[in-house]
């Protein structure tokens, strides 16, 4: 299990499993937020707490929730969650103490061109948080 908080603490999530990879993706959104996904199903292994902010992605698809006091960027959520067998979310692992995902590889998601994972290249968590 792995947790993570954001800044003021009014908003975060749990994970109930132990992550497999964290994800950079290179997208519009993604890129600019540098966030590092660990993803699961809502109610299932992952649970988001607190009240948060929503941005709907303009495409409709996406909402992403941030703590509405410190701005920290909590987790994205498929909007038609029927659009899926099991609807997926992610976290912000970003969000957690660092000695508690610094092992985690980092997988690379192409979100801008291709939208395919890429290969891994043996960076892990550990190499993002200096």
């Amino acid at each position: 299990m792995c947790e993570g908080r954001c800044h003021c603490g009014k908003v975060g999530w749990r994970y109930d499993s132990e992550p497999e990879a964290a994800t950079v993706c290179n997208c519009t959104i993604c890129r600019r937020y540098g966030a590092l996904w660990i993803y699961g199903v809502e109610g299932q292994d992952v649970h988001p707490t607190g009240p948060t902010t929503a941005y709907v992605t303009e495409a409709g698809n996406l909402e992403f929730h941030f703590c509405p006091t410190c701005g920290n960027l909590q987790s994205w959520r498929l909007v038609d969650k029927t659009s899926e067998p099991t609807p997926r979310m992610a976290v912000n692992v970003r969000l957690s103490a660092p000695e508690t995902v610094a092992h985690l590889p980092i997988d690379h998601f192409d979100g801008l061109h291709s939208f395919e994972d890429l290969p891994r290249d043996g960076r892990r968590v550990q190499d993002y948080w200096f």
